[in-house]
């Protein structure tokens, strides 16, 4: 009875990690020094900060828009569906589970910058 109840624990706990951490499917990942390839290509990308409004202020990358995570669901409508969206926060966390809330709102190219901001260097 205990090795069964401890399998599913295991199993409760093997799903979460994989829930929290796997990218869903549709969403690409971009280390820091990618996005800078990214950045040329403005015209076909937006780009979006997730962080608080005191953090962007505090340092951001000038072709991003703020939508604070919390207000994104809100928000979503100032993103067009048929473009890429490019996504970051501070270190790559809030902006995965944007990415995650993006695609079930029905963005189909959007793409997580790894590392957020602390990764950043111009």
């Amino acid at each position: 009875m205990g090795t069964i109840f401890n399998i599913i624990i295991l199993g409760v706990i093997v799903w979460f990690l994989y829930q929290r951490f796997v990218p869903a499917k549709g969403i690409k990942n971009i280390k820091a020094v990618e996005l800078k390839t990214a950045l040329n290509n403005k015209g076909s990308k937006q780009f979006i900060d997730v962080r608080t409004p005191n953090e962007f202020r505090g340092n951001h990358i000038k072709v991003f828009k703020n939508i604070p995570l919390n207000e994104l669901g809100k928000r979503a409508q100032e993103l067009s569906k048929d473009k890429e969206v490019v996504v970051i926060c501070q270190s790559g966390m809030r902006s995965s589970n944007a990415c995650k809330a993006l695609k079930k709102l029905g963005f189909n190219e959007i793409t997580n910058v790894k590392g957020g901001m602390s990764s950043w260097r111009e």
